[in-house]
Protein backbone atom coordinates (compact mmCIF):
# COMPACT_ATOMS: atom_id res chain seq x y z
CA UNK A 1 0.00 0.00 0.00
CA UNK A 2 1.56 3.19 -0.77
CA UNK A 3 1.87 6.36 1.47
CA UNK A 4 -1.17 8.01 -0.96
CA UNK A 5 -3.16 5.16 -0.27
CA UNK A 6 -2.15 4.79 3.96
CA UNK A 7 -3.17 8.16 3.74
CA UNK A 8 -6.78 8.31 1.69
CA UNK A 9 -8.13 5.17 3.27
CA UNK A 10 -6.67 5.64 7.19
CA UNK A 11 -10.44 5.95 8.77
CA UNK A 12 -10.87 2.62 7.37
CA UNK A 13 -7.55 1.20 8.50
CA UNK A 14 -7.92 2.59 11.99
CA UNK A 15 -10.64 0.50 12.68
CA UNK A 16 -9.29 -2.27 14.30
CA UNK A 17 -11.90 -4.49 12.50
CA UNK A 18 -10.44 -3.18 9.14
CA UNK A 19 -7.01 -1.94 9.25
CA UNK A 20 -4.38 -2.42 6.68
CA UNK A 21 -5.13 -6.47 6.50
CA UNK A 22 -9.17 -5.78 5.41
CA UNK A 23 -8.31 -2.27 3.15
CA UNK A 24 -5.98 -4.29 1.13
CA UNK A 25 -8.50 -7.00 0.39
CA UNK A 26 -10.94 -4.12 -0.86
CA UNK A 27 -8.21 -2.88 -2.84
CA UNK A 28 -7.71 -6.53 -4.41
CA UNK A 29 -11.21 -6.83 -5.03
CA UNK A 30 -13.55 -6.73 -7.97
CA UNK A 31 -17.31 -5.62 -7.02
CA UNK A 32 -20.18 -6.51 -10.17
CA UNK A 33 -22.57 -3.80 -9.54
CA UNK A 34 -25.88 -4.16 -11.79
CA UNK A 35 -27.92 -1.16 -12.03
CA UNK A 36 -26.46 2.33 -12.18
CA UNK A 37 -29.94 3.88 -11.31
CA UNK A 38 -31.00 5.09 -7.55
CA UNK A 39 -29.50 2.31 -5.92
CA UNK A 40 -26.17 1.64 -8.00
CA UNK A 41 -25.64 5.46 -7.52
CA UNK A 42 -24.59 5.79 -3.75
CA UNK A 43 -23.39 2.26 -3.78
CA UNK A 44 -20.75 2.86 -6.77
CA UNK A 45 -20.36 6.11 -5.31
CA UNK A 46 -19.27 4.48 -1.72
CA UNK A 47 -17.41 1.52 -3.57
CA UNK A 48 -15.27 4.30 -5.41
CA UNK A 49 -14.49 5.93 -2.59
CA UNK A 50 -13.45 2.77 0.07
CA UNK A 51 -11.04 1.95 -3.21
CA UNK A 52 -12.68 -1.03 -4.31
CA UNK A 53 -9.97 -2.43 -6.86
CA UNK A 54 -12.05 -3.21 -9.61
CA UNK A 55 -15.45 -2.06 -10.05
CA UNK A 56 -17.83 -3.11 -13.10
CA UNK A 57 -20.91 -1.03 -13.97
CA UNK A 58 -23.82 -3.05 -15.93
CA UNK A 59 -26.86 -0.59 -17.03
CA UNK A 60 -28.42 -0.18 -20.39
CA UNK A 61 -30.07 3.10 -19.74
CA UNK A 62 -29.11 7.13 -20.47
CA UNK A 63 -29.52 9.50 -17.81
CA UNK A 64 -32.73 11.23 -17.88
CA UNK A 65 -34.17 14.40 -16.07
CA UNK A 66 -36.55 12.35 -14.47
CA UNK A 67 -33.76 10.68 -12.57
CA UNK A 68 -32.20 13.35 -11.28
CA UNK A 69 -34.30 13.35 -8.44
CA UNK A 70 -32.71 10.48 -6.85
CA UNK A 71 -29.90 8.87 -9.04
CA UNK A 72 -26.69 10.99 -7.12
CA UNK A 73 -23.82 9.67 -9.37
CA UNK A 74 -25.67 11.82 -12.25
CA UNK A 75 -25.91 15.28 -13.18
CA UNK A 76 -27.75 17.67 -15.24
CA UNK A 77 -24.84 17.85 -17.39
CA UNK A 78 -24.80 14.33 -18.24
CA UNK A 79 -28.44 14.44 -19.44
CA UNK A 80 -28.46 11.87 -22.44
CA UNK A 81 -25.32 10.04 -21.37
CA UNK A 82 -25.31 6.74 -20.38
CA UNK A 83 -26.04 6.20 -17.06
CA UNK A 84 -22.85 4.00 -16.57
CA UNK A 85 -20.54 6.69 -18.22
CA UNK A 86 -22.07 9.03 -15.96
CA UNK A 87 -21.36 7.08 -13.55
CA UNK A 88 -18.07 5.90 -13.91
CA UNK A 89 -17.28 9.83 -14.26
CA UNK A 90 -18.43 10.60 -10.51
CA UNK A 91 -16.68 7.33 -9.39
CA UNK A 92 -13.30 8.44 -11.27
CA UNK A 93 -13.49 12.61 -9.55
CA UNK A 94 -14.08 10.75 -6.05
CA UNK A 95 -11.04 8.38 -6.43
CA UNK A 96 -9.03 8.41 -9.65
CA UNK A 97 -6.99 5.01 -8.67
CA UNK A 98 -10.27 2.47 -9.04
CA UNK A 99 -10.53 0.48 -12.18
CA UNK A 100 -13.56 1.01 -13.27
CA UNK A 101 -15.45 -1.33 -16.22
CA UNK A 102 -18.77 0.52 -17.51
CA UNK A 103 -21.11 -1.55 -19.93
CA UNK A 104 -23.75 -0.40 -21.84
CA UNK A 105 -25.60 -3.31 -21.93
CA UNK A 106 -28.84 -5.51 -20.51
CA UNK A 107 -27.22 -8.51 -19.33
CA UNK A 108 -28.53 -11.65 -20.19
CA UNK A 109 -28.12 -15.28 -18.30
CA UNK A 110 -25.53 -15.90 -20.81
CA UNK A 111 -23.60 -12.76 -19.88
CA UNK A 112 -24.34 -12.85 -16.20
CA UNK A 113 -22.68 -16.26 -16.21
CA UNK A 114 -19.29 -14.58 -18.31
CA UNK A 115 -19.49 -11.72 -15.27
CA UNK A 116 -20.18 -13.24 -12.56
CA UNK A 117 -17.23 -15.79 -11.64
CA UNK A 118 -15.04 -13.10 -11.78
CA UNK A 119 -16.41 -10.58 -9.08
CA UNK A 120 -15.87 -10.74 -5.48
CA UNK A 121 -19.42 -9.83 -5.16
CA UNK A 122 -22.06 -8.75 -6.72
CA UNK A 123 -24.59 -5.93 -6.02
CA UNK A 124 -28.04 -6.06 -7.30
CA UNK A 125 -29.35 -2.65 -8.11
CA UNK A 126 -31.63 -3.52 -11.08
CA UNK A 127 -35.35 -2.59 -10.73
CA UNK A 128 -36.95 -5.52 -12.57
CA UNK A 129 -37.89 -9.29 -11.16
CA UNK A 130 -36.86 -11.32 -13.80
CA UNK A 131 -32.98 -9.84 -13.67
CA UNK A 132 -32.88 -9.86 -10.02
CA UNK A 133 -33.72 -13.98 -10.45
CA UNK A 134 -30.93 -13.95 -13.20
CA UNK A 135 -28.43 -12.75 -10.82
CA UNK A 136 -29.42 -14.45 -7.86
CA UNK A 137 -28.77 -17.79 -10.37
CA UNK A 138 -25.44 -16.78 -11.50
CA UNK A 139 -24.07 -16.04 -8.22
CA UNK A 140 -25.67 -19.21 -6.91
CA UNK A 141 -23.77 -21.05 -9.38
CA UNK A 142 -20.74 -19.49 -9.25
CA UNK A 143 -20.85 -19.38 -5.44
CA UNK A 144 -20.38 -15.63 -5.13
CA UNK A 145 -21.75 -13.54 -2.45
CA UNK A 146 -25.03 -11.23 -3.64
CA UNK A 147 -26.16 -8.40 -2.08
CA UNK A 148 -29.82 -8.05 -3.27
CA UNK A 149 -31.47 -4.22 -2.60
CA UNK A 150 -35.02 -3.06 -3.77
CA UNK A 151 -37.07 0.17 -3.00
CA UNK A 152 -40.54 1.45 -4.62
CA UNK A 153 -42.63 4.47 -2.95
CA UNK A 154 -42.04 4.65 0.40
CA UNK A 155 -40.70 0.73 0.83
CA UNK A 156 -37.25 -0.81 0.94
CA UNK A 157 -35.68 -4.03 1.50
CA UNK A 158 -32.39 -4.99 1.48
CA UNK A 159 -30.56 -8.93 2.21
CA UNK A 160 -27.61 -11.04 1.41
CA UNK A 161 -26.69 -14.38 -0.17
CA UNK A 162 -24.31 -16.53 0.20
CA UNK A 163 -23.75 -19.05 -1.50
CA UNK A 164 -20.62 -20.25 0.18
CA UNK A 165 -22.78 -21.35 2.75
CA UNK A 166 -24.67 -24.56 2.46
CA UNK A 167 -27.18 -23.05 4.80
CA UNK A 168 -27.63 -19.82 3.61
CA UNK A 169 -30.94 -19.47 1.41
CA UNK A 170 -30.50 -17.14 -1.91
CA UNK A 171 -32.84 -14.78 -2.95
CA UNK A 172 -35.68 -17.15 -4.99
CA UNK A 173 -35.78 -19.29 -1.24
CA UNK A 174 -37.52 -15.80 -0.11
CA UNK A 175 -39.11 -14.76 -3.60
CA UNK A 176 -40.16 -17.80 -5.68
CA UNK A 177 -39.47 -16.79 -9.33
CA UNK A 178 -43.17 -18.32 -10.19
CA UNK A 179 -45.04 -16.76 -7.64
CA UNK A 180 -48.06 -14.45 -8.44
CA UNK A 181 -46.66 -11.10 -8.88
CA UNK A 182 -47.27 -7.68 -10.22
CA UNK A 183 -44.29 -5.60 -11.32
CA UNK A 184 -44.34 -2.42 -10.38
CA UNK A 185 -41.78 0.71 -11.17
CA UNK A 186 -40.63 4.10 -9.63
CA UNK A 187 -41.57 5.69 -13.76
CA UNK A 188 -45.12 4.50 -12.50
CA UNK A 189 -45.61 4.20 -8.67
CA UNK A 190 -43.13 6.97 -7.62
CA UNK A 191 -40.14 6.44 -5.05
CA UNK A 192 -39.09 8.36 -2.42
CA UNK A 193 -36.26 9.75 -2.87
CA UNK A 194 -33.42 9.52 0.28
CA UNK A 195 -34.87 5.59 0.28
CA UNK A 196 -32.46 4.71 -2.28
CA UNK A 197 -29.58 6.32 -1.10
CA UNK A 198 -30.13 4.53 2.14
CA UNK A 199 -29.72 1.08 0.97
CA UNK A 200 -28.04 1.89 -1.94
CA UNK A 201 -25.40 2.79 1.05
CA UNK A 202 -26.45 -0.21 2.92
CA UNK A 203 -25.74 -2.77 0.06
CA UNK A 204 -21.93 -0.89 -0.31
CA UNK A 205 -21.42 -1.61 3.36
CA UNK A 206 -22.54 -5.47 3.12
CA UNK A 207 -20.57 -6.12 0.04
CA UNK A 208 -17.17 -3.96 1.69
CA UNK A 209 -17.79 -6.20 5.12
CA UNK A 210 -18.07 -9.51 2.56
CA UNK A 211 -14.57 -8.06 0.78
CA UNK A 212 -13.03 -7.74 4.32
CA UNK A 213 -14.33 -10.52 5.66
CA UNK A 214 -15.52 -8.56 8.85
CA UNK A 215 -18.88 -8.62 10.63
CA UNK A 216 -22.22 -10.38 10.01
CA UNK A 217 -23.82 -9.92 6.96
CA UNK A 218 -27.73 -9.87 6.28
CA UNK A 219 -27.68 -13.46 4.78
CA UNK A 220 -30.28 -15.12 6.24
CA UNK A 221 -32.04 -12.30 7.50
CA UNK A 222 -34.15 -9.73 5.08
CA UNK A 223 -34.04 -6.44 6.23
CA UNK A 224 -37.52 -3.71 5.91
CA UNK A 225 -37.56 -0.38 5.87
CA UNK A 226 -40.92 1.53 5.63
CA UNK A 227 -39.91 5.05 4.74
CA UNK A 228 -43.77 6.67 6.18
CA UNK A 229 -42.14 6.23 9.80
CA UNK A 230 -38.69 4.87 9.61
CA UNK A 231 -39.33 2.04 11.30
CA UNK A 232 -37.18 -1.50 10.52
CA UNK A 233 -38.34 -4.67 11.00
CA UNK A 234 -36.57 -7.99 10.42
CA UNK A 235 -37.80 -11.34 8.60
CA UNK A 236 -35.50 -13.75 9.16
CA UNK A 237 -35.40 -16.81 6.28
CA UNK A 238 -34.24 -20.16 5.56
CA UNK A 239 -33.48 -22.10 2.41
CA UNK A 240 -36.36 -23.12 0.95
CA UNK A 241 -35.90 -27.28 0.16
CA UNK A 242 -38.42 -27.12 -2.95
CA UNK A 243 -35.97 -23.92 -4.46
CA UNK A 244 -35.19 -25.46 -7.93
CA UNK A 245 -32.40 -22.85 -7.94
CA UNK A 246 -30.49 -24.04 -5.17
CA UNK A 247 -30.68 -27.58 -5.95
CA UNK A 248 -29.34 -27.05 -9.13
CA UNK A 249 -26.53 -25.32 -8.34
CA UNK A 250 -25.39 -26.78 -4.79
Amino acid sequence: MTDDQLLRYSRHILLDEMGIEGQEKVLASHALIIGAGGLGSPAALYLASAGVGHITLVDDDVVDLTNLQRQIAHTTARVGVPKVDSAAEAMAAINPEVQVTALKTRVDAAQLDALVQFATVVLDCSDNYATRHAVNAACVKHGRPLVAGAVIRFDAQITVVDPRNAQSPCYACIFPPDAEFEEVRCSTMGVFAPLVGVVGAMQAAEALKLMAGIGSSLAGRLLMLDGRSMEWSTMQVQRAPECAVCAQCC
